[in-house]
């Protein structure tokens, strides 16, 4: 059991059956009245955003996720297959588990698949993959003043937007987070 008074952003913590991920906190000590904690929660299985208000010192559950480096491998009628990197363990992910993950996952990627009481309920992507540009039109000069995009395929099947430079064959950068452009790679 954790007080909210500790709670911290990226906590994990049990409430109502489900597993929810601290996005935001704020301790409110109002002039009249008791005190109390509004959080921003992420639940982790299903990627809903849910806001709640608990009374300072009120004590929750504490989940305890576990992380282990897992290798993609590949996918097959909407399951993602991973491989355990030490006990070479594998283990399948529907399509709904992973969120947005399967627009950034490559085969023989390595990234940390999340573990409640032995069952995978999530992915940690890395911040940034390198991708290639597989599909785009071609920039020409004079076409705008400046910061100009245009869309852009991945090698993922994604699309994104792109600086007007960028040409098909090119590796490019991309945010995981958000599905932004970066840089060239």
């Amino acid at each position: 059991m954790i007080s909210v008074n500790d709670l911290r952003t990226g906590v994990t913590v049990e409430l109502d059956g489900d597993i929810f991920s601290v996005v935001d906190f704020l301790h409110v000590k109002p002039g009249k009245g008791a005190a109390f904690v509004r959080t921003k929660l992420k639940n982790i299985r299903t990627g809903a955003s849910v806001e709640r208000t608990f009374r300072a010192g009120e004590r929750i559950a504490r989940a305890h996720i576990e992380s282990r480096q897992m290798q993609y491998m590949y996918n097959a009628s909407g399951e993602y297959f991973f491989m355990d990197m030490e006990t070479y363990d594998q283990i399948a992910l529907r399509e709904a588990d992973l969120g947005d993950a399967p627009k950034y996952l490559l085969e023989n990627m390595t990234l940390g698949i999340q573990f409640y009481e032995n069952q995978a309920v999530g992915v940690d992507l890395p911040t940034t993959v390198i991708l290639e540009v597989t599909q785009t039109e071609p920039g020409f000069k004079g076409d705008t003043a400046q910061g100009a995009t245009k869309p852009a395929t991945l090698q993922t099947g994604i699309t994104i937007q792109v600086p007007l430079f960028v040409e098909q064959g090119e590796m490019v950068k991309v945010d995981t987070r958000s599905g932004e452009y970066l840089s060239r790679a």
